[in-house]
This record gives C-alpha cells, sequence and structure tokens, in this order.
C-alpha cells in the first residue's frame, strides 16, 4: 500500500503537518509506505479551462501538479491537509487539487481519500466539506474517523496539545489502512465496480 499525503500549509512544520505526522507514524507503522508533498508554499495558479489538458494529458502549466501526478496515479490513497482561512482551504491548496483532478485522466475510482484541517478556532467543519469534494465527484471513497479529521492550534505546535485531535489522525490513518487494504483484496477476487458510459446532461435545453 502507499499513500501521498499533501501539505496544504505554506508552513512545512506547522500544525498541519504535525497532524500529518501523527497519521505517517502510523501508515508506516502498518507497512504503508508514504510520500509527503509540500505544497502550501508553491507559486500554483488556479485552473483557467483550456481543456488543452484533454490533448495534451497533463495541465498546461507545468508546475508541481505535472511533477506529482505520477505520485497520484500510482497511489492506493490520498490525504489532504490544510489550514483554515476564512473558513475555507488554503486557496494555494485548493488550485492544484483543482487542476490535479481536472488535468489527470487515470481512474481514481477506489483510491480513498481523507481530508485533514487545522484551525485555530473555526472553519473547520466547511472546510472539511469542500476538500472532501474532490474524492467523491472522482469514485473515491472517503475514511472517517472517531470525529470530523481535524485539530486545534494557533501557535506552532499548539496542536500537540490537541490531544483528542491527535487521537483522531491515528484512528484516521488505521481506518485508512484498513480500508485500503480491504479495497485491494475486493478487486483481487471481485474487480472494480461495472461503470456505465458517463451521460452527461446540462441544465440549459
Amino acid at each position: 500500500m502507499k499513500v501521498m499525503m499533501v501539505n496544504g500549509s505554506p508552513h512545512p512544520q506547522g500544525n498541519t503537518a504535525m497532524a500529518l505526522q501523527e497519521m505517517k507514524q502510523v501508515f508506516e507503522g502498518n507497512g504503508v509506505e508514504v510520500e509527503m508533498v509540500q505544497v502550501g508554499n508553491k507559486a500554483v495558479r488556479g485552473c483557467i479551462g483550456c481543456r488543452a489538458c484533454a490533448q495534451k494529458g497533463k495541465c498546461v502549466f507545468d508546475d508541481i501538479v505535472n511533477e506529482t501526478a505520477p505520485l497520484f496515479a500510482e497511489c492506493d490513497g490520498l490525504v489532504v491537509g490544510s489550514p483554515v482561512y476564512y473558513a475555507s482551504a488554503n486557496a494555494t491548496l485548493v488550485a492544484y487539487l483543482t487542476r490535479m483532478f481536472f488535468s489527470t485522466s487515470f481512474d481514481k475510482t477506489m483510491k480513498v481519500g481523507a481530508s485533514v484541517v487545522v484551525a485555530r478556532r473555526g472553519g473547520l467543519s466547511a472546510t472539511f466539506d469542500e476538500l472532501n469534494k474532490f474524492f467523491t465527484i472522482s469514485g473515491m471513497p472517503i475514511a472517517a474517523s472517531q470525529y470530523w479529521n481535524s485539530a486545534h492550534g494557533g501557535a506552532p505546535g499548539e496542536a500537540a496539545q490537541d490531544a483528542e485531535g491527535m487521537q483522531t489522525m491515528r484512528t484516521l490513518a488505521r481506518n485508512m489502512t484498513f480500508l485500503m487494504k480491504s479495497i485491494h483484496l475486493g478487486k483481487e477476487q471481485f474487480g472494480l465496480p461495472e461503470k456505465e458510459p458517463w451521460q452527461a446532461t446540462n441544465f440549459i435545453r
């Protein structure tokens, strides 16, 4: 099993990284390979809807999105972590995810997704919901924990004091490991679910 973990915080050693590291230790302790990707401090522009990726097979903007797309393609699970900015995810991370999911054509079905959000106080649920939408539009099951996947911390290192938040991260990693392994066994025995041809409909007739 292999997991790609994306840190959407501009602070590589901040509270979001601390939450992800708590998960990483559990993954590695259960034999899951982890690939960490730092995104939040990179210059990532948003999607311009040019759809050149349909012909080129990659995004027209050749940056960290194209660099890390092969990692996403080969992983069994994706963990996305973000601090909360104005009750939403870091804009750099959203730009990265939007282009990553839109520009890649490989099948994401049954890759397991999990989002992790960290805030001083509020906006966690809204950010958690925002990030999960990238998974559900792609046929990716979402790993659950004992609570919403969130932790609290303002000053650097404060998240370590959130005992329940760190426990939530460990539980999430264990549950995600179980789900990835179960899906792997299911694919071997039963294969992936049957897919119907996509029927795209518009609201303008």
